[in-house]
């Protein structure tokens, strides 16, 4: 099922932009079905064990994510004091994590940040921070981990949602927002809530997840990795908005210009999860230098 959205004419000027970006790089064919043989992110499916199993994640996380849940969330996770490893010793972390709320593909998680790493350096061979980027970019999903706290899976996947204003409808399952307490707190529940029109989304408290928890952990480590790369990182799960164009009246120029980076990466995100795996041990050591050169040996989480 397709869902048309109204977009207002500069998003869909700037989508015809990145469009462009990304067809411009012919290297990866995104395929048309995904490992279950349906469409991705194809969320109409009631029937399926696993849409069934999606659709139960989201009413969770809808109701749960509420302002003072992040707030409290994000002042606990900065303190980064629940261990010092490197960024490929977090890597191999992810073999004991799978992602409930992702209905295309249900593989341990470091085969996808592989996936999509490989696929983007096929296309974009000289944009090395792209490649790590696409590598990193689900790293906080250890927040799913006992020793990271064992969060619980609403509180770290899914898509992405600001708090502290209206809850869009390009949100998926919008209508769970109902039970949400925020959406009864008049200081929320209207178009711009707490923020100002243009306000930037740096200024706009984002759903707490692996997002916002790796964009944290990259910036309080020193990360010299550009400022395209950290908004992908905290964005990348912010479908509202690099879907189906929500939330652009938060946005200010920068955001503006560091999506379109999101838009190309987004491709390679969604499209290569597959059943086939990388050799982990052949590509390595590549990304053990990208690794040594965009960060310190050791990062505090």
């Amino acid at each position: 099922m397709t869902i048309l959205i109204d977009q207002p004419q500069p998003q869909l000027d700037l989508l015809v932009e990145e469009k462009k970006l990304v067809e411009s790089q012919g290297g990866f064919d995104a395929p048309e079905t995904n490992a279950f043989g349906h469409n991705f992110r194809d969320y109409s499916n009631a029937e399926s064990e696993r849409q069934k199993g999606v659709e139960e994640f989201y009413r969770s996380q809808h109701i749960n994510q509420t302002y003072d849940y992040v707030k409290e969330m994000r002042e606990t996770f900065t303190r980064l004091d629940k261990m010092e490893m490197s960024i490929w010793e977090c890597c191999e972390l992810l073999n004991e994590v799978v992602d409930e709320s992702d209905p295309d593909l249900d593989e341990p998680q470091i085969q996808h940040l592989l996936q999509s790493a490989e696929a983007i350096r096929q296309d974009y061979p000289d944009e090395d921070w792209l490649h790590l980027t696409a590598l990193i970019h689900d790293l906080g999903k250890v927040l799913l981990l006992p020793k990271f706290g064992g969060l619980p899976q609403w509180a770290v996947v899914g898509d992405t949602f600001p708090l502290g204003c209206a809850f869009d409808e390009s949100n998926i399952h919008h209508k769970y927002f109902e039970e949400n307490p925020d959406s009864k707190n008049t200081a929320y529940n209207t178009k711009n809530g707490i923020y100002e029109e243009g306000c930037g989304l740096d200024n706009v408290v984002m759903s707490w997840g692996h997002d916002d928890y790796m964009y944290l952990v990259s910036k309080a480590n020193g990360s010299t990795l550009p400022s395209a790369a950290l908004f992908i990182i905290r964005y990348h799960s912010f479908y509202p908005l690099h879907k189906a164009g929500g939330y652009t009246h938060l946005m200010n120029d920068e955001d503006r210009e560091n999506l379109k980076w999101l838009h190309v990466f987004n491709k390679y995100d969604l499209y290569s999860k597959s059943k086939v795996h990388v050799d982990v041990e052949k590509v390595k050591p590549y990304y053990i230098s990208l690794i040594n050169k965009y960060f310190p040996e050791k990062l505090r989480w």
